[in-house]
This record gives C-alpha cells, structure tokens and sequence, in this order.
C-alpha cells in the first residue's frame, strides 16, 4: 500500500486507546511505520533550553568538540565529528555532526551499556539532557505500550525490555550547505532501534519513501514528534510493522543550520531479538544486532 503523508496522531488518544486511533495507527505502522505526535506533553522549557545547549556545543572549537570523540567505542558517547557517518549501502557520509547521551547507570544496567561523558565547558550540560532523556524515555515506553496492543499482546510486553535499555538521545547539527552537488545532509537509511522519537520535526528537510519510490516530505509542525519504526522492531514483528527508509534533504542549499534530537529506544543488550508474531526460531542478541549495523555504518 503506498502513501502520500504521514498521520498526526494526539497522545492523549493514543494513550487512552481510543478506538479509532488505535486502529488508525495500527494502519501507519504496517504501512510505513511513520506517525506525528502532537499534545505530547513535553515542557516546552525543557526542549527550548535543550536546543540552546546543543547549539552551545556544536558552536565549541573544532579541536575542543574532537577532545569528547571515542571512535573506539563506536561513538557510543560523546561527539562524533563532521563527515564520519555513512548510510548502509552508501560511500558517501552525511552532512552531520552529533553528540550521544544516554541513560544515568548503575549496578544494575547491563555493563556494555556505557556511562555519560562530562563537557567541561558546558558544567550544566549534562543534568539538561538527563532531564530531556528522562522524558523522551518515558514518552517512549508509552507509545511501546500502545504498539504491545496494537500486536494483541500485554501492555507492558516491552517494559522488560526497555526499561534497563541501551536508548539512545543524539543531538544533531547539519551544518549550512553550500555546495548544491551533494544536497543530502543524511542519506536514506533506516533505524537501529525499536522506536525512534524525534525532536525537532518542524524543521524542513525530512523525506520518508514510500513504496512507489516517491519521497514524502514530513509536514511537520512545530513542537510536534515524529515517531517511526526502527529495523529491530521490523524484526521481531516479521515485517508486520515497518522500518521504512527516510532521509534529511536540502533541495535548496538554504545556508543555515538545521538541528535535531533523535531519541532512540533500543532494548537492554542481552535481550533477545526473536519474532513474536509467530513461532519461528531465529534469534539475534540486541547488542549483536547493534554493534553489527554500527560497524556497517563505519561509526567503528
């Protein structure tokens, strides 16, 4: 089934299983797994003052940025420079910086997950996105629990997976683009994870493609979040829920900034990625599932 736009959806309805929306999303994620929230409750304090912290570290010196790089943890944390991420498939990497915040951990995390990293010259830095982490995270899992239902399963199926989880929030910069040969800032490319929420929408430039090869632009809407399927979610459901390409264009070179914060819901590592739709058998391990993909995406 093809489409042409992307359904907005109001939380409120979704997380009181209101019939009709229920069954209207359940239409978008086995069709292309792209939907909009609006009315999502988050504090517009909260998001304004995480877009200033971003734009705070990225307009750091190239060599202070570099100090917080860790290619060999495969950017699990900290900042991975301009130019080093590469779409699977492709040769030619995005148009993008961006830094990787994740969960505050302790003993009871499973230990591969990795622990913040501190910007010396940004000291408050790392309680805002704690916070914006915290709240994404648990917007996360109730959207989780909506799709636990839509799959005729119990609502809190995904709690065991999630809630210790390797989540991912990622603060992106596409720097202004000048050169009108190369207009794709992040090439097609699916997602990683489960569930992808994604802050920072009503900036053009997102495409998602639909079955006839057409590129559909997101009509987003400010201080609404895109929320899309991601590959691991497609797995465990046998293709029922789609992880459906998408992609960050400028068409017309516009030669400004354009930012983003991805939060990306992946399971705990040790958790087993099998179907639970039916009985086949194959089985991959979160962690093996992620570490093989961010190789293939040259972040190793």
């Amino acid at each position: 089934m093809s489409f042409n736009s992307i359904p907005e959806f109001s939380f409120p309805l979704i997380n009181d299983r209101d019939p009709e929306t229920i069954e209207r999303l359940k239409d978008a994620l086995t069709t292309h797994g792209f939907f909009t929230i609006t009315d999502h409750g988050l504090d517009d304090v909260v998001l304004s003052s995480s877009y200033s912290m971003s734009k705070r570290f990225f307009e750091l010196q190239e060599d202070t940025k570099n100090i917080y790089a860790h290619p060999e943890m495969g950017g699990a944390r900290g900042y991975t420079p301009f130019g080093k991420e590469t779409a699977l498939g492709e040769t030619t990497p995005d148009l993008k910086e961006f830094w990787h915040h994740g969960p505050v951990i302790d003993d009871s995390f499973d230990p591969r997950i990795t622990s913040n990293i501190t910007v010396a010259e940004i000291p408050e830095f790392n309680s805002q996105f704690d916070e914006l982490f915290n709240d994404l995270n648990l917007l996360g899992m109730k959207v989780l629990s909506a799709i636990a239902v839509i799959l005729d399963k119990d609502p809190t199926f995904f709690d065991s997976w999630v809630n210790k989880g390797n989540s991912l929030l990622r603060l992106l910069h596409y720097p202004p683009v000048s050169d009108t040969s190369n207009i794709y800032r992040a090439r097609a490319h699916a997602d990683i994870n489960l569930i992808t929420l994604l802050v920072g929408a009503e900036e053009s430039g997102l495409e998602v493609k639909n079955p006839d090869g057409d590129w559909i632009p997101i009509d987003a809407k400010s201080r609404s979040i895109v929320c899309n399927i991601g590959d691991m979610m497609q797995l465990v459901t046998r293709e029922k829920l789609k992880s459906t390409p998408h992609r960050v264009v400028d068409h017309n070179a516009s030669g400004s900034s354009r930012y983003s914060m991805p939060f990306f819901l992946h399971p705990s590592p040790g958790v087993e990625l099998h179907s639970i739709v039916d009985d086949s058998s194959e089985s991959i391990s979160a962690h093996d599932f992620l570490e093989e993909r961010l190789k293939a995406i040259k972040l190793y």
